[in-house]
């Protein structure tokens, strides 16, 4: 973000005019060279400072964007207000708010679901058979790279890398050096799995909800995003031993309801494709439909467990605890329970990101970052420095601003933008959710400093990538649509 912030500083210091990039809206940027525009630039980058610093201070990241997106909107309000024009704040945060209803929504359903099969075991069950078949560490490697690239498409990269992690972690917790490149290998996995699905990374989301990319067409980046994955985790896996560590734990077994529940949120992807590809309505109404699904099903999942308690069956098969002295947590399923499980710090961090970017782009902030970007170093340029941005700060606030530019750009352009996006986070272990989310389940072991010995190989990976890319969706580089 800090390149981002100076070029908008150069391009303040030589212009201030209008943005006359074909296919982008016409923004007047008169604004952004005030005082209040220059304080609201100035809040966003405090704001992203306590962020980018929540492993340290422990401030949850979504407390000092929603103060800083509160306060921006009203010097946007107070900054037209002095033009005489009191309805464009007005119309302008409605869009914001509308984009990120949808957004919401969407990802409290596949939220929901997900903690709807940790709870039926799932996850661990899968996790219980990795560490009990006896694998070497090298097998281990590639099997949970390869499985954090085949979950993340449909689980978000997080949620993948964190089990994949666990399976790490309970195979070799002892073997430091094990431990480093194979977290590193599922971080990268999973960033490069969620890159070319909808339903793996929030930015790949978010393209496909404006309509930049249909479903379908993210699949023309899957060999790229694979390649991404693989020029590492080969390079990476002649620092893996081929000793075979000792077996140790007890086998899970998921609860009832596990496989129907997994059917369903298949059923559920399948639906909110159906209404954004053939109805053309949003996703999140297609998300909320299978919310729905999971929310019948759940009442006679919870009727048929508290049945078979009451027959006399052993409460401990079928809810997973000990329904006595967990009083608090009534046993049966309940829907509302993996609600509130969700991911809420995450929920209002992209609240405040959206309300704050789209306020600096009101004060013209992005319409001249777009024009130095994707105008004066050209789209392929432009869209890899995204990718390298997402490495410093999170890939959301880059990627909500790469939309609200909106710029003039190829269909093949979009997607290099959106593989970009989602894997080059993998550059820094603070670049995503999962490099972060694997430095606290390796605490000690997994560390920024050990992500950055290989970060030379990931970036191998990330240029291979790009290159794939510009080569086989070469005919989609003249594709404006």
């Amino acid at each position: 973000m800090k390149h981002l912030l100076l070029s908008v500083m150069l391009c303040l210091l030589g212009s201030s005019s209008v943005l006359a990039n074909e296919g982008a809206p016409q923004v007047d940027t008169v604004l952004a060279s005030t005082d209040l525009g220059y304080l609201a630039l100035i809040l966003f980058i405090a704001a992203y400072a306590l962020v980018i610093l929540e492993e340290k201070i422990h401030l949850r990241k979504s407390k000092p964007v929603l103060l800083a997106a509160g306060i921006i909107w009203i010097l946007v309000a107070l900054a037209y207000a002095a033009l005489g024009d009191h309805e464009t704040p007005e119309v302008a945060i409605r869009h914001n708010l509308i984009e990120y209803v949808e957004l919401f929504l969407f990802l409290l359903s596949a939220m929901t679901y997900i903690n709807a099969l940790t709870e039926r075991n799932v996850f661990q069950a899968l996790r219980s058979w990795l560490v009990l078949k006896g694998f070497t560490l090298r097998t281990v490697f590639w099997i949970t790279g390869l499985l954090a690239f085949l979950i993340s498409p449909i689980a978000d990269n997080l949620t993948t890398a964190l089990l994949m992690g666990a399976v790490v972690m309970a195979v070799a917790r002892d073997n430091a050096k094990f431990v480093v490149v194979a977290c590193i290998n599922i971080v990268v996995g999973a960033n490069a799995g969620g890159a070319f699905s909808p339903f793996g990374d929030i930015t790949t989301l978010m393209v496909w909800q404006k309509g930049r990319v249909d479903f379908i067409e993210f699949f023309a980046i899957f060999l790229p995003s694979l390649v991404n994955w693989l020029v590492p985790a080969l390079i990476m896996s002649f620092a893996v031993p081929k000793e075979r560590p000792e077996t140790h734990g007890e086998m899970v077994t998921m609860k009832v309801g596990a496989r129907r529940i997994m059917f369903l949120f298949l059923l559920t992807i399948v639906t909110a494709v159906c209404f954004h590809q053939y109805l053309n309505l949003p996703p999140a109404v297609g998300m909320m439909l299978g919310f729905g699904y999971l929310a019948f099903f759940g009442f006679f999942l919870k009727r048929q467990e508290l049945r078979a308690m009451t027959t006399g069956d052993n409460p401990l098969d079928i809810t997973g605890h000990n329904v006595e002295a967990h009083g608090h947590d009534a046993p049966g399923f309940d829907l509302f329970r993996k609600v509130a499980k969700a991911e809420w710090d995450t929920l209002l961090f992209f609240y405040g990101v959206i309300l704050c970017v789209g306020g600096l782009s009101q004060f013209g902030y992005l319409a001249l970052a777009s024009n130095y970007f994707y105008t004066d170093l050209g789209p392929t340029w432009a869209n890899v420095l995204v990718g390298i941005m997402s490495a410093v700060i999170d890939n959301i606030p880059v990627m909500f601003a790469v939309l609200t530019m909106n710029p003039h750009m190829s269909h093949g352009q979009w997607l290099l933008v959106t593989l970009t996006a989602g894997v080059g986070g993998s550059l820094l272990s603070i670049g995503s959710a999962a490099g972060v989310g694997l430095m606290g389940t390796a605490r000690g072991k997994y560390t920024f400093g050990q992500h950055l010995k290989w970060t030379w190989a990931i970036a191998l990976g990330y240029a291979a990538s790009i290159w794939l890319h510009l080569i086989v969706n070469a005919h989609h580089m003249n594709d404006f649509h």
